[in-house]
């Protein structure tokens, strides 16, 4: 047998023992950033509660092979969605003795399923409109994009103003046409936390005869905390009048492991169109509430112990050390000549801005990962500056005291840096070059030419060190990405959504 017959028969190479396999996967996960201890403020939510950790995988593990496309083969399934339902319909003014007692919903994979499922119910609740659109604030997550994009259904958003971060009530009004199945609204928006004027934008919409989805995904198991705590929350949820659907994700700040979302609609009539059904082949009917067909029951039995063990007494506890660790970050941020925040917060973010042309906003990002604190740039878009957004959860409480001094730190770091300079060739690269003229060479030697090259190992370690794990074809991130987001701020949207396709698909490469 020769060395290609033997590549092809055994593609995976022997069986490894099962601890050299755990040694390889906690090598691979020393690269991450880290999820817990209050210093990463995106992507991940983490309540710092002793044994919650431990207690989700143990759920996780007893149903991590229930499969929910069958509910009657496996009713545990069912049971444990149906109470997150309830308990998230209940939470967002829905359920019995409500004005929305007959709010249903399903579980989802995440927020951008909920969102896409929100589209496809507006958009098939209507097949006599050939060409459906929704209207959406310029502010809404980009899901709504990907929803109409997967769904072709045409996109119509309506700008937020620079001071308010809000869209108009009349200019969504204005936006609503024959054509449009649904409005959008978010509570809040994620990039700058605030809630968008919900009663109003649902009231313009009843109005039109037309559908009103708050994306509350980011603080629907906020904001009702929040507000019991005392907290000056606007209305959002089934209480108000011409609200037809929420998405609400309890990966977020309901803490449960990734991998689980609600969404609610106001009736069952509502959810209806959101089913997929097909009984026109020889195999089993296929009947789907959600997107996915096979689920694993994993995630949403750790939501369901999630949920069960932290109790209302738990949310509203870890609601007041998030409020206290944002209104104590807002501070910091207040103190720092040349720093403004973007919004007062309302909910869990704390977005800020540079008002000095000499304190470079992508510069300070770089100064405050090297002291330990990973936050999340945001480009400029319209007439809205470049920022920084801080997801703020219950465990960063502990750290906030050391976060301003650490960013007085970091701020006279990159006022002595100066601001990024973008080598003349590459600014004209970014402010000439169409998506179309990209090509995969082009951006390769781009990416080399920032320090993203291909080739190397990210591990640092070469086959034989890690034992034939899997390792990128891709070259290691550097530490500073400065030029990068300069790079990428300087380019217009549709540039830069090509760059970052092109350049993920650098990354994202076999593993020979």
């Amino acid at each position: 047998m020769n060395d290609e017959e033997r590549d092809e028969r055994a593609p995976l190479g022997p069986g490894v023992p099962a601890q050299t396999v755990l040694a390889e996967v906690r090598g691979l996960r020393k690269l991450d950033r880290p999820t817990h201890g209050g210093r990463l403020f995106a992507y991940v939510y983490d309540p710092a509660v002793p044994g919650l950790d431990e207690l989700a995988i143990a759920a996780y593990a007893e149903s991590a092979h229930v499969n929910g496309l069958d509910p009657t083969a496996f009713p545990s399934l069912l049971a444990m969605e149906n109470a997150l339902v309830g308990a998230a319909a209940r939470l967002l003014g829905g359920g019995p003795g409500s004005t929305a007692p007959d709010v249903v919903g399903s579980v989802t994979s995440g927020g951008t399923e909920s969102l896409i499922l929100a589209v496809k119910a507006a958009r098939d609740a209507h097949p006599e409109i050939a060409a459906p659109r929704i209207v959406v604030p310029a502010s809404a997550h980009a899901a709504f994009a990907k929803a109409a994009h997967y769904l072709r259904v045409a996109l119509d958003p309506v700008p937020v103003s620079a001071e308010t971060l809000r869209p108009a009530v009349a200019d969504v009004a204005a936006a609503i046409g024959p054509a449009t199945v649904l409005v959008v609204c978010s509570a809040p928006s994620y990039a700058h936390g605030v809630v968008d004027p919900v009663a109003e934008i649902a009231a313009v919409a009843a109005a039109a005869g037309v559908r009103c989805h708050v994306d509350a995904c980011f603080g629907g198991w906020t904001l009702p905390w929040l507000r019991r705590l005392g907290a000056p929350v606007p209305p959002f949820d089934f209480a108000v009048p011409g609200v037809t659907s929420i998405s609400v994700d309890l990966h977020k700040y309901a803490y449960a492991p990734k991998g689980v979302s609600v969404l609610l609609h106001r009736d069952p009539s509502l959810r209806a169109a959101q089913y997929f059904a097909f009984a026109d082949w020889p195999g089993y009917t296929m009947i789907n509430p959600v997107i996915a067909s096979t689920r694993s029951g994993g995630p949403i039995a750790a939501a369901y112990a999630t949920l069960r063990h932290l109790g209302d007494d738990g949310y509203l506890r870890l609601a007041a050390l998030t409020r206290d660790a944002v209104a104590g970050l807002a501070d910091a941020v207040r103190g720092v000549d040349g720093l403004r925040l973007m919004a007062e917060p309302e909910s869990t973010v704390v977005c800020f801005t540079s008002t000095d042309p000499e304190l470079d906003l992508f510069v300070l990002v770089d100064e405050l990962a090297a002291r330990g604190w990973h936050t999340q740039p945001q480009l400029s878009y319209a007439d809205l500056p470049a920022s920084v957004h801080l997801t703020v959860t219950a465990s960063v409480a502990p750290r906030v005291a050391e976060f301003g001094p650490d960013l007085l730190a970091a701020v006279a770091a990159a006022r002595a840096a100066g601001p990024v300079r973008l080598p003349a060739e590459l600014r004209a690269l970014a402010t000439t070059l169409t998506p179309e003229a990209l090509t995969p060479d082009l951006v390769a030697g781009l990416a080399a030419g920032l320090g993203l090259g291909a080739g190397a190992d990210p591990t640092g370690a070469g086959a034989g060190e890690a034992g034939g794990a899997a390792s990128s074809g891709a070259g290691p991130l550097p530490e500073r990405m400065a030029l990068v987001n300069a790079l990428l701020d300087a380019a217009p949207p549709a540039l830069r959504e090509r760059l970052l396709v092109e350049f993920v698909g650098l990354l994202q490469r076999p593993a020979w």
